[in-house]
């Protein structure tokens, strides 16, 4: 005969998990619905309250249902998902050279979040800092050299976080106009592109590098984060028709509500 490995039970917690993230999946449970409470689940699995209260948080570390502090678990109901396409660098380009009363209305509230600006909390914030080694490598400059630090926050009207990112520019490209140095042009109709269109600067490219991170408490609270959903922080680097990078720019995302989509045009054969 052929050996055989024992077969390994899992856990009751596990068992009991998978039961109803099964539920879930098949569509017997729906978003919004109860879950079956610690004393249902005892009585039903002939488990301790621990393996039941165990079973919960699992469901909840796999972002499969919202509750607790206080309320009672449900299956969580799917946020809303907001797209941010990478076609969107070239739309930007293009509205940089329309006239304001068109790029009045075209900005990340307008076209990824779907709201105009004034519907929303925006806040701008801008300080002038020196670079450290890290930027300066990404700039090909000398640390010490002066960085523009641009600051953006969007937040429902409830104050719960929309959007952050945090962009950098080196002050030499933007110094000969001064109102660009100044948060008091924010919200600036076109957004960046048209910023450094006005300095004669052209974006030839786009990188985006895309990494996950578990949030913080503190980025829980802000952005209204369920147990167990990460985020992903997008770094944006500018290049210019020089080649120069004239801008890093790092945002961060709830995973749960963000669609990265990256549309990459091709160059066709010749004949």
């Amino acid at each position: 005969m052929e050996p055989e490995p024992t077969t390994v039970s899992p856990p009751i917690q596990l068992r009991i998990a998978d039961d109803i993230r099964m539920k879930i999946e098949r569509g017997d449970l729906q978003p919004g619905d109860p879950l079956p409470t610690l004393q249902e689940l005892t009585a039903e699995w002939r488990c301790s309250v621990t393996s039941a209260r165990n079973a919960i948080a699992l469901l909840k570390q796999q972002g499969l249902i919202s509750g607790g502090r206080g309320k009672a678990p449900v299956v969580r109901r799917p946020p809303r998902r907001v797209v941010r396409d990478s076609a969107r660098h070239q739309a930007e380009k293009d509205f940089a050279r329309q006239p304001e009363s068109v790029r009045r209305h075209h900005g990340e509230a307008e076209d990824d979040l779907g709201d105009p600006i004034h519907a929303l909390k925006f806040r701008s914030d801008y300080t002038v800092i020196d670079a450290g080694s890290e930027l300066a490598a990404v700039f090909a400059c000398e640390p010490g050299e002066q960085l523009l630090r641009k600051e953006y926050e969007t937040s429902d009207p409830s104050g719960i976080r929309l959007a952050h990112s945090v962009a950098y520019v080196p002050v030499r490209l933007i110094e000969t106009k001064p109102e660009l140095l100044s948060a008091d042009c924010e919200p600036w109709p076109g957004g960046g592109q048209h910023q450094f269109l006005t300095v004669g600067i052209e974006i030839a490219r786009m990188v985006d590098e895309v990494r996950a991170f578990m949030p913080t408490t503190v980025d829980m609270q802000k952005w209204a984060l369920d147990d167990g959903v990460p985020m992903l922080f997008v770094r944006r680097i500018s290049i210019d028709t020089q080649d120069r990078v004239v801008e890093v720019s790092d945002a961060q995302y709830p995973a749960d509500r963000t669609e990265l989509r990256f549309t990459t045009p091709l160059t066709l054969w010749e004949g």
